[in-house]
């Protein structure tokens, strides 16, 4: 037996969905702006999961997803996808707020190479339902939840098929029904959905609706609402997956603060074929493997950039939007980017790599080396999300410095809540400390804290073999505009003249 612990993934994987094929388990998880995108996760036993492919490279090539000018896709891109198996074929589909697009990708081999296609309308949160009569179905919505049936190629609505409202939420409440995963078992189908039925207090809770025919009524209510003792932060939204032992799991996430959204794995069982749960979240887990002594790869890490000429990035990198191919390159130990626009803050950098976080404290430290910076570039090392900070080596009068950079708090009671904010963001940061370097190479570093929701990001600096702390302890949130957990990001971007090269060395990720 394993002993895992909730959350059981201690990073930002948010909107999980599940399924298992044979002994191992699948998991699909919103990605947004972060490229390549949309992660294929594999388990043999629930607890541990490991990133084995990604759906694709880039989604679109138009300017906001290349970051051009000030366009972006923060708080956009790919949202919620639904992950099935169906007669030998694989099928991830989701929709994207920034196209209005429904994308429907597939695959014989899982971990290998995905074909996409695009489905005939937009379908917010959707499930895809493969029913027994080779029918297939697609369930979406918020508040008003619809169903409608597709043609045989999953290319678009079906003429004259099932398409109806099967379930609604009331309107005088926090958050509507949204968040679908459709199954059908034992000749029932099974609705599991989200919402936020308080008016006063946005809690997630998980519900479910169970019909006898895709015609007929939705019945039932209201079947996990906890918070694990975590700040009345409800678990919700996700998937349900069998063990090849029998046993039932629902795999859904929780809001962490600036840390993310992270899965929680939940045991359920089945009662006169109702879906039960203890009432409370287990902070504890034991759970089997189907495949003993897997080493797992991690979802965070450490690099020292030696890949070969035509390596891969190692699975937990990401890049912030599309990258542009011809302006980074990784060899003999060193990560070098190069500039091309000018910015008026890092959200609008392009090439920024990025990696999940580690919950609940982490600490990330690269050395950075400036020779190539022209005057005003700016290259470090961040948090990366809305409420961004960073410590940076700049360039100014042809003179190298290290200094310390956050985006300015709006001046608001309710700075700690969701909060809208701006997608165009073109303020550039506050700067908190500026320090004279001898050199042009510098280490610089990055402590976490989300500890109780402390949500920090602190600094500092190795100048001859000593560790000094840099500008002020920055207070990191979790907003809608970017709707992401925060992320150590290596980046450059420049002021004044473009072209300018950072060279990054010896990155260091430590939980």
């Amino acid at each position: 037996m394993i002993k895992a612990s909730n959350p059981i993934m201690k990073c930002d994987y948010p909107d999980p969905d599940v399924i298992r094929v044979d002994g191992a388990y699948y998991m699909v998880s919103t990605t947004m702006h972060f490229m390549p995108g949309c992660p294929i996760l594999r388990s043999y036993d629930l607890a541990n999961w490991e990133v084995v492919s990604y759906v694709y490279d880039t989604l679109e090539d138009d300017p906001a997803h290349r970051l051009e000018g000030e366009k972006n896709i923060y708080g956009c891109g790919m949202w919620a996808a639904s992950l099935r198996y169906h007669n030998g074929t694989y099928y991830v589909c989701f929709a994207a707020n920034d196209t209005h697009k429904t994308y429907l990708f597939t695959t014989d081999d899982i971990e290998g190479k995905w074909k996409r296609r695009e489905i005939e309308g937009f379908y917010h949160d959707c499930s895809l339902l493969f029913d027994d009569d080779e029918r297939v179905y697609i369930v979406y919505g918020n508040s008003e939840i619809h169903l409608t049936e597709l043609r045989p190629d999953l290319s678009g609505p079906l003429e004259g098929g099932l398409d109806r409202i099967i379930l609604r939420d009331e309107k005088d409440i926090s958050l509507g029904f949204e968040g679908c995963h459709l199954y059908k078992l034992w000749g029932k189908y099974y609705l599991f959905t989200i919402h936020a039925p308080q008016k006063d207090k946005f809690m997630r809770t998980e519900a479910c609706f169970i019909a006898d025919s895709l015609s007929g009524e939705f019945r039932g209510g209201d079947i996990l609402c906890d918070d694990l003792d975590f700040f009345g932060n409800g678990a919700a939204q996700g998937g349900i997956i069998d063990t090849p032992d029998g046993e039932w799991y629902m795999m859904m996430f929780q809001d962490r603060g600036s840390a993310g959204r992270m899965p929680v794995l939940i045991p359920m069982r089945w009662e006169n074929g109702l879906p039960a749960v203890d009432g409370r979240i287990p902070k504890e887990l034991y759970l089997r493997s189907s495949k003993p002594g897997h080493r797992y790869e991690p979802l965070w890490g450490s690099d020292d950039f030696d890949q070969k000429p035509g390596d891969k990035l190692k699975s937990f990198w990401q890049w912030n939007h599309s990258p542009h191919s011809g302006l980074w390159q990784m060899h003999g130990g060193r990560l070098e980017i190069t500039t091309d626009k000018l910015c008026t803050n890092l959200c609008q950098a392009r090439n920024t790599l990025t990696q999940r976080a580690s919950y609940p404290t982490c600490r990330t430290e690269v050395t950075v080396d400036a020779s190539g910076l022209n005057e005003g570039d700016i290259a470090g090392i961040a948090a990366l999300q809305s409420n961004y900070a960073a410590a940076a080596v700049t360039k100014r009068d042809g003179k190298c410095f290290i200094v310390m950079l956050g985006r300015k708090l709006p001046e608001s009671e309710n700075a700690h809540m969701y909060y809208p904010g701006i997608r165009s963001d073109t303020e550039p940061p506050a700067e908190y400390e500026c320090i004279a370097l001898d050199g042009d190479t510098v280490r610089i570093g990055m402590e976490l804290d989300f500890t109780d929701l402390r949500d920090t990001a602190e600094f500092y600096c190795c100048i001859n073999g000593e560790k000094r702390y840099i500008g002020i302890k920055h207070r990191l949130y979790f907003w809608l505009d970017h709707f992401t957990g925060c992320r150590p990001s290596l980046f450059v971007y420049s002021t004044i003249k473009t072209g300018g090269t950072a060279v990054f060395t010896n990155f260091n990720h430590i939980s």
